[in-house]
């Protein structure tokens, strides 16, 4: 009788081991599946903590520096064209008649403008134009620090130099041409502004032959007679207005296009052109071009917005085509570079 108890007592340990691993399974199975009892979830959700928010630090607009022209309140001059360069200058390429002047004896720092100067001194230094020129650590901009597809080991002819410079303006190979000149670049800078006092244009100073400088300065009057003068190299008027040119470096071809819209519009008879950009001098523009049947000599410094001197150029082209628009010139103070009142004046479009 012993042995028949002790059989059932383990019957029944047995049964019950049976039912606890049952009911263990059946837990583990509803907390895989997802079934947790509400009190859980509800003890859960009180000690669940909020997702951290992620705040953007607040962006400040820097307010971009004035130009030299904005610090001297040129911009304030009345213009009957509403021009957006606060300084101007269309004079007649053939007989000096200025037909419109703004503020021309302003002496404004004129950015890439330099590279006419630079280009002018370079063909008159009759140097060879197919000998090689190799782009080096000299040629990085440390002044503005832009950048350039010309990287430094990059050889080409100072033809092909000259071309970047006046078309793209391409700063480094600016400086290339002027470092490789006889005596290196102090002896190219002295030549530029020996050039410069040659010309008669005795508002005029260069310290590079790039532009980034705004101690590189000069006047519309000045400019104009720049203008003229290297109008009469071919070469000048030849590699200024190419819309475009492809060029060898290494073993890529690369693509170069003319800064100046007006030239790749093609809507413009335009002889001689050059671009130019630094904070300081603003948006610049010096051009010859055949209008309303004259050959003009065209200034525009220091204008305000990324197309505006494309949009002066246009206005003053609309202005002389239109014979009915002659405008009496307004302001009667004298200009300068430190007064903050300028003048305007127009001449007779026709």
């Amino acid at each position: 009788m012993l042995g028949a108890a002790a059989g059932s007592m383990i019957a029944v340990m047995l049964a019950l081991a049976s039912q606890g691993a049952h009911a263990a399974t059946s837990s583990a199975s509803g907390k895989s599946a997802g079934k947790t009892p509400p009190k859980a979830v509800a003890k859960n959700a009180r000690k669940a903590k909020p997702a951290s928010v992620v705040r953007k630090a607040a962006v400040v607009a820097t307010p971009a520096s004035p130009t030299f022209g904005q610090m001297y309140g040129l911009h304030s001059v009345d213009d009957p064209l509403d021009l957006k360069s606060s300084v101007a200058l269309v004079m007649d390429q053939d007989t000096n008649e200025i037909l419109l002047s703004k503020n021309t004896q302003a002496v404004l720092p004129i950015a890439s403008i330099t590279k006419l100067m630079t280009a002018l001194v370079i063909v008159e230094g009759g140097q060879s134009l197919d000998e090689k020129i190799t782009i080096t650590d000299e040629d990085r901009d440390t002044e503005k620090g832009t950048g350039s597809r010309l990287a430094p080991g990059t050889t080409l002819t100072r033809s092909e130099m000259l071309h970047l410079a006046l078309m793209s303006s391409e700063n480094r190979a600016a400086n290339a041409l002027g470092r490789n000149y006889p005596g290196g670049l102090t002896a190219f800078v002295a030549a530029m502004n020996q050039k410069a006092q040659a010309l008669g244009m005795s508002d005029t100073h260069y310290v590079e032959p790039t532009g980034l400088s705004s101690r590189n300065q000069s006047s519309a009057k000045d400019l104009a007679a720049l203008v003229k003068v290297a109008h009469e190299v071919p070469l000048l008027r030849e590699y200024s207005t190419t819309p475009d040119a492809t060029v060898a470096l290494g073993r890529r071809q690369v693509a170069f296009h003319n800064t100046n819209g007006l030239v790749r519009s093609g809507s413009w008879d335009i002889g001689i052109q050059k671009t130019g950009f630094i904070n300081e001098a603003g948006r610049c523009l010096v051009m010859q071009a055949s209008l309303a049947g004259r050959k003009l000599i065209m200034v525009l410094l220091d204008s305000t917005g990324k197309y505006s001197r494309i949009g002066d150029a246009e206005r003053i082209r609309k202005w002389l085509t239109n014979t009915g628009l002659t405008p009496a010139g307004l302001g009667n103070s004298s200009s300068s570079s430190v007064q903050p009142q300028g003048q305007m004046t127009l001449g007779k479009a026709g």
